[in-house]
């Protein structure tokens, strides 16, 4: 899955490995362990950001008889969010790790110094209402520390390996379902170096999914379908074209998004020092919320659902305002050197996109028209069919709507295919600033 959410291929085994029966039975114990921990280490970070968030949204305006969802409020929390996740990354060992608009989904393991600073930002932002999700930075910490654990415990078991193990027990642990992973690593097993069919090279990684989301379940998280609408029902030829329009007008408001990234980054870098550029986006976001509302804060999952439980109190002039304003939030909260990932807000503005299209589009069933509209966001942003059609289905809880996106996926793919990505490259990076990298850059940081 190429983009901001894409593992990058690597060979799960050495060259000429074989996976024998024994040799998967064998290594499905750390995959279980692997699996068990990545959704461990995921649910406690999200039980620290909640209860954070609920000192900073709920009893700190409670006890000073302030309104939580005042603007001003809003401005103030997300304005020392930026302040606090700056001060974080400027002098904390590590520096919280690489850029999150410079990473992709997988990640190389990084220093275990790296990690409790990364941690830190992480629960910050998600708890302080920052537009990004914690993919990226969970990943990355979870692929750190698999491998500095198996690889201490069993010299058997090749890091690579370790590494595509915690990437699909991560992303079976976010969505509450190994289908994700499977989907995602169905695209990446082909470039595997090692012998067997398909579902040889499946088996380890969706033990792994297997075993995070079965800890999610039990530990009461997961992803949890939103959808109040009723089924779509039979497929209609005339809801081919109305849905290709809203999911191709959904990818293509994700591109003006992608192409104004790199921009806003240049902008926010020009400043140089983390303290700076990150209160400032801080500062921006705060605006940015104080206008759209509680609803265009947080990485969107909660959002979405409040969106969806009465579509009908959003009218369409006022969905077109949560799209620009969250849109904005994202793109300068990915901007800025907050860590984060990009799937879970794209996941909202595809909600917020869908009704929008289903109001301007008088009898097109709802279910249908967000499942659309979540289809183009992110498959704009995640550069994935499958992981598109995916989030889509399980988001409306509807499965009649797949035989309609699996068409709708086509064209829409054909708005997306040839655009640059969610992603600041090394090339963006030389053109933002020539010269050494700065002493709080990770050394992978090249200018």
């Amino acid at each position: 899955m190429p983009g901001p959410s894409t593992p990058s291929p690597a060979p799960a085994t050495p060259p000429g490995s074989q996976l024998t029966v024994r040799r998967l039975v064998l290594l499905s114990i750390p995959a279980i362990v692997i699996g068990a921990l990545s959704a461990v280490t995921l649910w406690g970070l999200n039980q620290v950001a909640d209860q954070l968030e609920t000192g900073l949204w709920t009893n700190l305006p409670k006890s000073l008889g302030i309104a939580s969802d005042s603007p001003w409020w809003i401005f103030a929390v997300l304005t020392f969010t930026g302040i606090a996740v700056g001060l974080v990354v400027w002098l904390v060992p590590g520096h919280a790790g690489p850029d999150s608009a410079t990473t992709e989904l997988a990640a190389t393991p990084l220093p275990l110094s790296v990690l409790p600073g990364l941690a830190v930002v992480v629960m910050l932002s998600l708890a302080g209402g920052v537009s990004l999700g914690p993919e990226n930075p969970i990943v990355a910490i979870n692929v750190s520390l698999a491998v500095a654990i198996i690889a201490r415990m069993s010299k058997a078991v090749p890091p690579a390996l370790i590494g595509a193990l915690a990437i699909s027990a991560t992303i079976g642990a976010l969505f509450g379902t190994p289908v994700a992973a499977a989907l995602v690593f169905t695209g990446m097993v082909g470039e595997f170096k090692m012998g067997g069919s398909l579902w040889d090279k499946l088996f380890l990684p969706l033990v792994a999914a297997g075993a995070g989301s079965v800890t999610t379940y039990l530990l009461g998280g997961g992803f949890g379908a939103q959808s109040p609408f009723d089924p779509y029902g039979g497929p209609q030829a005339f809801d081919l074209l109305t849905g290709s329009l809203i999911a191709c007008a959904a990818a293509a408001f994700g591109l003006v998004g992608i192409y104004l990234f790199p921009l806003v980054h240049r902008a926010f870098h020009a400043l140089r020092h983390p303290l700076l550029f990150t209160a400032l986006g801080g500062v921006v976001l705060g605006l940015l919320g104080a206008i759209g509302g509680p609803i265009t804060l947080f990485k969107g999952l909660d959002q979405s659902a409040e969106l969806l439980a009465d579509p009908s109190a959003y009218p369409p002039g006022q969905l077109a305002i949560i799209l620009l304003v969250k849109m904005a939030a994202l793109v300068v909260a990915a901007s800025a050197g907050f860590r984060g990932g990009r799937i879970f807000p794209a996941v909202f503005l595809g909600v917020a996109a869908g009704l929008l299209g289903g109001a301007l589009i008088p009898g097109l069933p709802l279910s249908l028209a967000v499942a659309c509209g979540i289809l183009g966001v992110v498959l704009a942003i995640a550069r994935d069919g499958w992981v598109a059609l995916f989030v889509a289905v399980a988001l409306v809880d509807d499965i009649t709507v797949l035989p309609m996106l699996c068409i709708i996926v086509l064209p829409t793919w054909l708005v997306v295919t040839w655009a640059r990505e969610m992603l600041i490259t090394p090339d963006d990076l030389a053109r933002e600033r020539p010269g050494a990298r700065l002493p709080w850059e990770p050394a992978s940081s090249v200018r």
